[in-house]
């Protein structure tokens, strides 16, 4: 079995420096943990909130990403993993919601229309979702069957 720390292995954790040595930035993240009087910013909830998404613990992703929204209202971005971890969670009216909030915001976000469609499709409304899907397809560059 190989010890060695891989530079190139994603599923680490931690960053690596080339050198082998721990990155800076995760002494840090590392020392906050024992910090009492740490108060966890929305930069780190973001973070700690796409490692939750990325394990599939949507309802937690959710929760935490919920709470950076009301921080931070006009990041796209993290309205459309909210979006996702409601959607994964079978959370689908927050999920509606949310992407619908989304694309009055960003009318050309590929990515929320398709999601939107697929949302209503789940919903057992395929005919409201037609139109959104349509959307999503001509933003994406694809022929849409009508």
């Amino acid at each position: 079995m190989n010890n060695e720390l891989s530079v190139h292995d994603s599923s680490m954790f931690h960053a690596y420096k080339p050198n082998g040595e721990v990155a800076a930035d995760r002494w840090v993240t590392a020392r906050r943990l024992f910090d009492a009087g740490h108060v966890e910013t929305p930069a780190e909830k973001w973070e700690r909130a796409q490692l939750l998404f990325e394990s599939r613990d949507y309802v937690k992703a959710a929760e935490l990403l919920a709470a950076v929204a009301g921080e931070v209202p006009f990041q796209t971005d993290l309205h459309l993993l909210l979006a996702r971890a409601y959607y994964h969670s079978a959370q689908l009216n927050k999920a509606e919601a949310r992407l619908r909030v989304i694309v009055d915001r960003d009318p050309v976000e590929h990515y929320a229309h398709l999601l939107l469609g697929r949302t209503l499709e789940r919903q057992g409304r395929p005919e409201e979702a037609a139109p959104w899907l349509r959307l999503a397809a001509a933003f994406g560059g694809e022929l849409a069957e009508i």
